[in-house]
């Protein structure tokens, strides 16, 4: 396994699954935790690479939102780099929509159903 952005030293690359590998049920269950439909609706509403994981307004610690976009990579929805000190992020809408037609736009929609 290639590792990438370990020109820092002080961390491993995070890694990827790939949304054809997600089962529908491991999709639905990460998307059903509030603070991780903020943060994906912010990552739509976002130029790719441009959100730092400290740049998001959600109610929880760093360990915490670690664990948020840990389990949002595990569900193909993110992915992440490092650059730098930061770490970066980007929304996977293109593979997400592949694997789950549609299921992206509701969960983007805000329309109270969360």
């Amino acid at each position: 396994m290639a590792k990438r952005g370990e020109s820092g030293g002080h961390r491993a690359a995070p890694v990827h699954t790939d949304p054809e590998d997600v089962s529908v049920l491991t999709a639905l269950s990460a998307v059903a935790d509030p603070v991780r439909i903020q943060l994906i609706r912010e990552l739509a509403g976002s130029a790719e690479w441009t959100r730092s994981c400290g740049s998001f307004d959600v109610p929880v610690g760093k360990a915490a939102l670690s664990h948020h976009f840990s389990v949002l990579r595990g569900a193909g929805l993110v992915e992440q780099r490092d650059e730098g000190p930061k770490r970066v992020n980007r929304l996977r809408r293109e593979e997400f929509d592949a694997r789950f037609p549609g299921l992206l736009d509701l969960l983007l929609r805000g329309d109270g159903g969360d």
